[in-house]
């Protein structure tokens, strides 16, 4: 298979992300004392006691990505509330780092596969690829059941699905979620 730049630029991004990423879940460090109190603010009590359910690595990048969109002046409130819940559902089942490799590599080299896998029960050595493909609807589900915005809940199921074209302003605050976490 020959590569373009292009695409051999987009392989190399994506290692260094994903070396940031493992290396951030191999050791997270707690949230600061200001952190806690801003994600407490922004969050209802209920969807407070969601966001504090994830692992120290979900929690430090949910942050991130909540943080990195008011640094760049964002302030819709259903996009922060977004923006700390959209990996909610990956807290229903415990993930490992090592969980988080096999589905991202299948992904990249056998995406059918990967799509195959992900509709399987979380049981067995096809858990982690449940997890990563369900946790957006799993996700909207632990929002919905604690009262969040239809906004917010939307943003959740929808914040892993490819955006062709930007026509309403829920894509527009999808857009800017994905930006983020991209980022991060």
């Amino acid at each position: 298979m020959q590569y373009t730049i292009s695409q051999k630029e987009n392989v190399f991004k994506e290692v260094v992300y994903r070396t940031r990423q493992f290396a951030a879940d191999i050791n997270p460090s707690l949230l600061s004392d200001v952190a806690v109190r801003e994600i407490k603010a922004q969050l209802s009590e209920k969807e407070s006691r969601l966001y504090f359910r994830y692992s120290l690595s979900d929690q430090d990048h949910a942050y991130k990505v909540y943080k990195m969109l008011r640094e760049a002046g964002h302030a819709h409130p259903h996009l922060l509330t977004a923006a700390l819940l959209h990996d909610i559902g990956k807290s229903r089942y415990t993930i490992t780092v090592w969980d988080r490799v096999w589905p991202v590599l299948v992904k990249k080299i056998f995406p059918s596969l990967y799509h195959q896998w992900g509709e399987a029960e979380a049981t067995s050595w096809k858990r982690p690829f449940v997890i990563i493909k369900k946790h957006p609807d799993w996700g909207a589900e632990m929002a919905t059941s604690v009262g969040s915005h239809p906004t917010v809940i939307s943003l959740i199921c929808r914040h892993q699905d490819k955006l062709n074209q930007i026509e309403t302003e829920e894509d527009q605050l999808l857009s800017l979620l994905q930006w983020a976490d991209d980022q991060n």
